[in-house]
């Protein structure tokens, strides 16, 4: 067999092993898909904007004690939605370096075989630069040898470029996942220390709520100021139940009146109640309060669901009552569920079964403890929901 027969073997040889390591270099896979935490991490910047909103309306009404008593509970709820935010962004963050770390190992191995694939081509073109072009003419034995030859030494000279690139993409590519996972630690870093302070803020934002809370128990002239912004309050609310009431409803499937099943329907919240409906003295400057619900102080589950069928009319901020869920269920009969959490399950418009989830009890609106304010309406009319709850 002849010199340049030999090396042709060799050549063809080569050529099989290079499309071996080639075919079976396995790309990166690509970062585990976080598209999830960026809607969720979406959602809760347009709830945190809204919340800062509602505190600069608060803000401008300074000499309400009420507005005092909400803007602190705002600042509470805007420092718990930044803590969550924290750690939605810890938690996409810990996926991303899981990936990274996954990836570089992947990437490194990939590195090791297209660098080897490099140095088989490089001693392949150096055993062939030994021959001169002439050389390699007079050694073939025809024409069509010639072709096939040269296309063969086109098709590894593309090889080459092919790889080499392949080879500084990875390479690059490794470069920069090593980069992005020292970059990654520290925001990890980063977002475990602001909500370690964002806690220390909330705790502070708490005891000037409770520092309030006692004021307006026993300070007179600040307990009677308060009681005239609640009535004001409760007079507000009075309109938006008449407003509900003058718009038309129509449920999409039969509905059991719900003066049908007074006496018999399911608690809102299990609780313990500490306020009742009607009349309150206040055991120090004995005052009159009348009373239009009722609160619920929640034992271990602070959810809050709804006592009968009906469609949602109102789901927003409302001063007074914090939070506030209205649930029509038909025949003008009303249900609402206050100080409740900024993160409903409903909305405005949805239409709810008995016993649905809502909400959670939220951090403020009662100037007793963390309540649910529950009152049922008929007409706009409140009644003792005592009556027409179940029996415990």
């Amino acid at each position: 067999m002849s010199y340049f027969r030999s090396h042709k073997i060799l050549f063809l040889l080569f050529l099989s092993i290079l499309f071996f390591f080639t075919s079976n270099i396995q790309p990166a896979p690509p970062l585990q898909d976080v598209s999830e935490y960026e809607k969720r991490l979406i959602e809760i910047t347009g709830q945190i904007t809204d919340i800062r909103k509602k505190i600069a309306q608060e803000d401008k009404r300074k000499t309400s004690v009420l507005s005092r008593l909400n803007s602190i509970g705002l600042n509470k709820t805007l420092i718990k939605k930044e803590i969550f935010l924290y750690n939605t962004q810890m938690q996409k963050a810990d996926k991303e370096l899981v990936s990274l770390q996954n990836n570089i190992p992947i990437l490194e191995e990939r590195l090791q075989k297209e660098k080897q694939a490099i140095e088989k081509i490089l001693v392949t073109l150096y055993k062939f630069g030994k021959f001169s072009y002439l050389d390699f003419l007079f050694q073939v034995e025809d024409v069509s040898h010639l072709i096939s030859e040269s296309k063969n030494l086109s098709l590894l000279a593309q090889s080459q470029d092919r790889i080499i690139a392949e080879y500084l993409t990875t390479l690059t590519d490794l470069q920069t996942s090593r980069e992005s996972l020292g970059t990654k630690k520290l925001e990890i870093s980063r977002l475990i220390q602001k909500a370690k302070e964002k806690r220390q803020d909330y705790s502070g934002q708490e005891k000037k709520y409770q520092s309030l809370i006692q004021e307006i128990d026993r300070n007179k002239e600040t307990h009677l100021k308060t009681l005239d912004e609640l009535k004001d309050r409760a007079e507000q609310l009075q309109n938006l139940v008449k407003k509900l009431q003058r718009e038309e409803i129509s449920l999409p499937y039969t509905l059991v009146p719900l003066y049908e099943k007074k006496g018999n329907l399911p608690w809102p919240l299990t609780g313990r109640i500490v306020t009742r409906f009607g009349p309150s003295r206040h055991r120090r400057f004995n005052t009159i309060t009348q009373n239009n619900g009722i609160e619920i102080s929640p034992q271990k589950d602070t959810v809050v669901k709804t006592i009968h069928a009906g469609r949602v009319a109102y789901s927003d901020y409302f001063e007074g009552y914090g939070y506030l869920v209205i649930i029509d269920h038909g025949m003008t009969y009303y249900s609402l569920y206050g100080h409740l959490s900024s993160e409903f399950l409903v909305e405005k418009g949805d239409f709810v079964k008995e016993e649905q989830p809502i909400a959670t009890v939220g951090e403020f609106g009662s100037l007793k403890e963390e309540t649910l304010y529950f009152e049922i309406r008929y007409k706009t009319d409140p009644v003792n929901p005592l009556q027409w709850l179940k029996r415990r």
